[in-house]
């Protein structure tokens, strides 16, 4: 049920952060994970660490997700190189802290781009494969201020609600072609781009701390397991879920 041996798997942003933790749990599970991202030097390291977890192997891909050329030949090299597509993570994402009346039209675009457009670009662009292929996954990154408002990221927040409501249209138009297309929602989340928010936004560490039941900030390697269940067979029957992982973050009132 677990087993994603024989599977290729696209994960944007995958070279660091949470895309570098879901990566970690699929190329564990077997399968061939394909490394989407800009940063050349970052992307060769992930890939040793990615070749050596599993038998699938890894290879890195440079590719700027919210290019349409730039998609197109990130799928074109996958099919050429990997002979097939079973799973897309659209992990990639960007943040610009600011509140509504300061962030300027460029900056909003930049976000939206990054973090919605990439998404759309890229499931377009996988599902002819991922049906061909008899059924896929698609997994998108979405945040907790899908569900939460917060005054210093308006950019961010809009696009990852768009990302929870495009899973669910994607989930109801490809379920007839067998794919299932499902968000997961990160908590807090230790990262490069948590980091800067706590040095910008002051007492976020130990907000976060207190509201969260678990006690702790996430780690990537949380979405190890994750990652694994929304690709493989055990979750064929859920499409459409947006999934929180945040230690309880957003169960409280």
């Amino acid at each position: 049920m677990f087993d994603l041996r024989g599977k290729v798997a696209i994960v944007t942003g995958g070279n660091g952060g949470i895309g570098l933790g879901m990566a970690r749990g699929l190329a564990a599970a077997g399968a061939r994970v394909v490394v989407a991202a800009r940063n050349r030097d970052k992307s060769a390291r992930a890939v040793a660490e990615l070749s050596a977890l599993g038998p699938g192997g890894a290879l890195a891909i440079e590719a700027d997700v919210t290019e349409e050329r730039s998609v197109e030949t990130l799928f074109a090299q996958t099919l050429e190189r990997c002979g097939a597509l079973h799973v897309l993570v659209n992990n990639a994402g960007i943040n610009i802290r600011k509140p509504p009346q300061e962030i300027s039209l460029e900056e909003w675009r930049r976000v939206i781009d990054t973090n919605l457009t990439s998404a759309y670009l890229c499931s377009h662009a996988a599902y002819p494969h991922l049906k061909k292929a008899g059924g896929g996954k698609v997994i998108n990154i979405g945040s907790m201020l899908s569900i939460f408002g917060a005054s210093f990221a308006p950019a961010y927040a809009a696009s990852k609600g768009g990302i929870v409501q495009f899973t669910r249209a994607c989930a109801s138009a490809w379920a007839q072609d067998n794919i299932q297309v499902n968000a997961i929602l990160p908590g807090w989340i230790d990262t490069e781009l948590t980091r800067k928010a706590r040095e910008q936004v002051g007492g976020l560490y130990e907000n976060v701390l207190r509201r969260t039941p678990a006690g702790r900030w996430g780690a990537i390697d949380d979405f190890r397991g994750i990652a694994v269940f929304l690709a493989a067979p055990a979750s064929d029957f859920i499409t459409g879920a947006a999934i929180p992982v945040d230690g309880g973050y957003s169960i409280q009132g």
